[in-house]
């Protein structure tokens, strides 16, 4: 049985909104198709596994992002080196906002990211919370929930995760989130995955082409996930 290893990153304090939920996900769809899945959580101080096929790490507070600073520091440079070879990922919110250059915390001392992401984030004094849609090429229609502060400001060149249909996004302007090589940063929580799992398989497919399996995973019956979609996107902002 094919074995794959999740990266959890910092999920003591970087798990707001559901976003456990999408490790959940992944396990799941990966298990249903007979794949078997490692969940490694990394918390400060932690070593870096020598195996990681998928990485993620969710949302948290500006103060849970203070904590973590430091550590996130020591570790970027090997995380880059994963994301430029190709590894899947997906980052939410705050870590979102930390693969970028940087966050600027409101009174607080900014806090310098691992520059995979071409792209900063600036708190503003709004929060800018409620149900989001989006539409993506590469995805088709992305459904989830915003709940931040932040606006992040893509370099010119950067691709988005889509192009906002109704919400709010990176800076409240047309897009939101960031499509890296194989990796993505979003604002979406809800969790993300489970209402959306062309992202889920788009993550899983990937890890398996990476160790060079084979990449056309089972059909699932996504009746439930389908409805979920179609419900958050009737829910007003």
């Amino acid at each position: 049985m094919t074995t794959l290893n999740i990266l959890h990153l910092y999920p003591k304090e970087m798990n707001l909104y559901g976003d456990r939920g999408n490790i959940l996900a992944l396990t799941r769809r990966a298990e249903w198709r007979g794949i078997d899945i490692k969940v490694i959580p990394f918390e400060p101080g932690d070593k870096l596994p020598k195996k990681v096929d998928i990485i993620f790490g969710g949302g948290g507070q500006d103060s849970g992002q203070e904590k973590i600073a430091d550590d996130f520091k020591r570790i970027s440079s090997d995380l880059k080196i994963l994301i430029e070879k190709g590894t899947p990922a997906l980052l939410v919110c705050g870590l979102y906002q930390l693969f970028g250059e940087y966050y600027q915390p409101a009174g607080g001392k900014k806090l310098k990211g691992a520059g995979i992401f071409n792209l900063h984030t600036v708190a503003s004094r709004d929060r800018y919370i409620g149900n989001i849609v989006l539409k993506s090429k590469k995805f088709g229609e992305i459904v989830g929930y915003e709940n931040h502060s932040g606006l992040t400001f893509l370099d010119e060149f950067e691709e988005p995760l889509g192009e906002v249909v109704s919400g709010f996004g990176n800076c409240g302007k047309t897009d939101e989130g960031i499509i890296y090589k194989n990796c993505i940063g979003t604002y979406l929580h809800g969790p993300l995955l489970p209402k959306n799992p062309k992202i889920t398989d788009f993550l899983l497919e990937t890890a398996l082409k990476n160790l060079g399996e084979k990449t056309e995973l089972k059909e699932l019956d996504d009746e439930i996930e389908n409805l979920a979609h179609k419900v958050a996107t009737t829910r007003p902002r």
